[in-house]
């Protein structure tokens, strides 16, 4: 990993560099979109799914380490797309993007990173980085691909260091969907790709999209509920219009208090109503303010396909996703919010369900995509709710 403070210690042939706000610079060899984007530095240990990691909206705003070497290794394909068009700004990632070897890939990831305009810089230690995010926190940078290896330096820097960075920032708007929509796609299998899902005599689950993955509706369509989904500012008025047997809150970026400014309001009025709810991500974090909890900015977050997270009530251990750099604050749960989920890396908040209420939201991603299918069950305990 290469720093400089100086444009004159530019390496030969890099056509892609890190700055941080700070004036450190990390070189490298770009690929996928040309041009530059100012976001949080972040690291995920996954050693599958970067595409899925790639379009997770969660990210928006991101730039994401791998800490896996491989990356790009089986292309890119439509179907491990989990948004149209969103999530992370790019990637860095320690070795160079080789010919895609899958009988899966439709593309190559550099190409597809192009099309889909996410930059990478391949050729970096990210292992030292990711030392660097663990020691110091998520800093704010500026990514940048140009191949003629043209860098404003100092214009770079002052792009990192003039942006607020996540904390107090509502992104949600930036991420919904904008219309109403009918869930209409099921379940993925090997050789048939993606399903049609079936409504007929299905409890209707309103899910409200403050950046949803899709393959949170096709686990909720597969648990067997029927799904609309709507946009993040919809009102208690009109999500009750739709006769929802039970609501559901997605995932999504930024900071929760943010964004619980407009949303909070609504779930607290849905938990008037006695409606069962149910959060993942996000959606975990705002029903927990709804409840009267408070949130905190993590020093470095929690991404990955193999966190722990054990469940007091019985001692069991499942194996999760995660992707979250704000968390629920477990001394602010107040009476009546139970935890029912904690990390076993550091003891963090992972779950929570209200006394008295049919509600409950967990800090991971039980859909998956990537990661272990350990949690399926809470789609599940979900929809059963709802029968």
């Amino acid at each position: 990993m290469a720093r400089s403070a100086s444009p004159h210690a530019q390496p030969p042939g890099a056509t892609g560099v890190l700055v941080f706000a700070d004036g450190r610079v990390i070189w490298g060899e770009g690929f996928g979109h040309e041009g530059a984007a100012v976001g949080e530095l972040c690291f995920n240990t996954a050693m599958t799914g970067y595409q899925e990691i790639l379009t997770d909206p969660s990210y928006d705003s991101q730039v994401v380490c791998f800490t896996f070497p491989h990356i790009g290794n089986v292309g890119a394909n439509a179907e491990d797309v989990e948004s149209a068009g969103l999530g992370a700004l790019g990637c860095v990632v320690r070795e160079r993007v080789t010919p895609h070897s899958s009988f899966r890939a439709e593309d190559e990831l550099g190409d597809w990173m192009r099309a889909h305009r996410k930059i990478g810089i391949a050729g970096v230690d990210t292992r030292a980085l990711t030392r660097l995010v663990r020691r110091e926190g998520a800093p704010n940078v500026v990514i940048a691909h140009d191949p003629a290896g043209q860098f404003d330096l100092e214009a770079l820097q002052g792009q990192a260091a003039g942006w607020s960075g996540l904390a107090g920032l509502d992104l949600v708007p930036r991420v919904s969907r904008q219309k109403q929509e009918t869930w209409g796609g099921g379940y993925w299998q090997l050789g048939k790709g993606y399903g049609r899902a079936e409504w007929k005599d299905r409890p209707h689950v309103v899910a409200i999209d403050y950046g949803s993955k899709d393959n949170i509706f096709r686990n909720l369509a597969r648990a067997g509920a029927k799904v609309t989904v709507v946009p993040a500012r919809t009102s208690f008025d009109e999500i009750m219009a739709l006769g929802p047997a039970g609501v559901f809150l997605s995932n999504g970026p930024g900071d929760p208090a943010a964004t619980g400014a407009y949303a909070v309001p609504v779930i607290r009025a849905l938990l008037e109503a006695d409606v069962p709810l149910f959060g993942i991500c996000l959606g975990h974090q705002l029903l927990a303010l709804a409840a009267g909890a408070r949130t905190v900015k993590m020093h470095q977050g929690h991404r990955g396909a193999n966190h722990p997270v054990k469940r007091p009530a019985d001692g069991a251990v499942e194996i999760t996703s995660m992707n979250h750099g704000f968390a629920v604050d477990n001394a602010t749960l107040p009476e009546g919010v139970e935890e029912t989920h904690a990390s076993l890396f550091d003891g963090t908040n992972c779950g929570i369900a209200i006394t008295g209420k049919r509600a409950f939201g967990v800090q991971y991603h039980p859909e998956a995509s990537p990661g272990p299918q350990d949690s399926f069950y809470l789609f599940e305990k979900f929809v059963g709710m709802l029968l």
